[in-house]
């Protein structure tokens, strides 16, 4: 079954010295039985403090062995300080820079698929500046991503990319096979009866949270991407408060069941 863990699922465990992304390996594969890895780069080490801090190759190195020894495969790898648009043109351009680094610590890694924001928390309602830059710029991400063998795409994450129509806009626009959408199922602050159905077919991954783990409305929404013909995985980014890999255990758990009845 095409289940994965999202890493900021340990959050709490991470801020309190408990969890890093080695440990996230070892309990994905060892205690959930995954193959699969769908990283946050707010696990790795050197980056946590800093936005526009980079992972060192020794560290990007020493994590892809760790991946290849348990014999895993990176479903996805969702950045943080690397989203497109800013008010400020020369962050922008170094979050671009970002951007284009993470593509390539991506392809190292042997990831499949990589997140990258359309824009930040305080960039909506959005322009038609802000619009043309961001689809401009995903189209250059997405031309070097189909080199690298990567599909890349923002999430329903933050600011603009919460609205449903703008996330379609902005898709139809890039209008390129190496661009999708990673969709945190039901998270949308404007249309969101409709928000998955409008962006279904460009979603290239998928997460819950424990609103919709095993929820009526989570089996409602997964139902609407199979419609779509989504065969992609079903992440899981769930950060409990507390009890954290008893909680996952109920979400793989409910995940699985809910897959199995649908299917």
């Amino acid at each position: 079954m095409k289940i994965s863990i999202g890493g900021f699922s340990f959050f709490n465990m991470i801020r309190e010295g408990k969890m890093d992304t080695f440990g996230y390996l070892e309990s994905s594969k060892y205690r959930y039985h995954l193959d699969t890895v769908d990283l946050w780069n707010g696990t790795f080490e050197g980056v946590k403090d800093d936005i526009f801090s980079l992972p060192d190759e020794a560290y990007i190195q020493r994590l892809a062995e760790a991946i290849r020894e348990k014999e895993m495969t990176i479903i996805n790898i969702a950045v943080d300080g690397a989203h497109l648009w800013d008010a400020d043109p020369d962050k922008r351009s170094r979050l671009y820079e970002n951007a284009v680094a993470y593509l390539s610590i991506a392809e190292k890694l042997g990831a499949r698929t990589i997140r990258i924001d359309a824009g930040d928390q305080s960039s909506a309602p959005g322009t038609e500046e802000q619009f043309e830059y961001v689809v401009n710029k995903f189209e250059a991400l997405s031309r070097r991503a189909a080199d690298l063998g990567l599909i890349v795409g923002p999430e329903n994450h933050m600011g603009t990319s919460k609205d449903p129509k703008y996330l379609k806009k902005v898709a139809e626009a890039v209008n390129h096979p190496n661009f999708g959408i990673l969709l945190h199922m039901g998270r949308w602050e404007t249309d969101e009866d409709i928000g998955d159905t409008l962006v279904a077919p460009w979603v290239y991954h998928t997460h819950f949270d424990g609103k919709t783990v095993g929820s009526p409305k989570g089996e409602h929404m997964v139902k609407t991407l199979l419609d779509a013909g989504y065969d992609g995985y079903w992440g899981i980014e769930y950060n409990a408060p507390d009890n954290q890999y008893a909680e996952m255990e109920w979400a793989i758990a409910s995940v699985k069941r809910m897959l199995n009845r649908l299917n």
